[in-house]
């Protein structure tokens, strides 16, 4: 089980995130259609200026039973051995058993 600090942490980052989304990617269309390299260093210096967290380069996803932020499945939400377990225990519809 993860840390509830990390946790709590990535929600911030994801609420930041969305907080700023459309304002960063407005920016960035506004740099691609100006022509100035003046214009251009104004608009970067505002994206600059918005909080570190919010780009979304910053998010990491999470298993969503423990937190773990490696190994994880995107179609489930979840790490490989919480997904090898309930797969094994017949927990989740439509995944099978691989054997050979």
């Amino acid at each position: 089980m993860a840390k509830k600090s990390l946790i709590q942490r990535e929600k911030k980052r994801k609420k930041l995130e969305q907080k700023y989304h459309l304002i960063r990617r407005s920016s960035k269309k506004e740099i691609s259609k100006v022509q100035s390299l003046s214009d251009k260093w104004k608009i970067h210096r505002k994206l600059q200026s918005l909080p570190r967290n919010s780009a979304p380069t910053r998010l990491h996803r999470r298993c969503f039973s423990t937190g773990r932020p490696r190994a994880n499945f995107r179609d489930f939400g979840l790490s490989g051995h919480i997904l090898r377990e309930m797969v094994h225990a017949c927990l989740l519809p439509g995944a099978t058993r691989s054997s050979w």
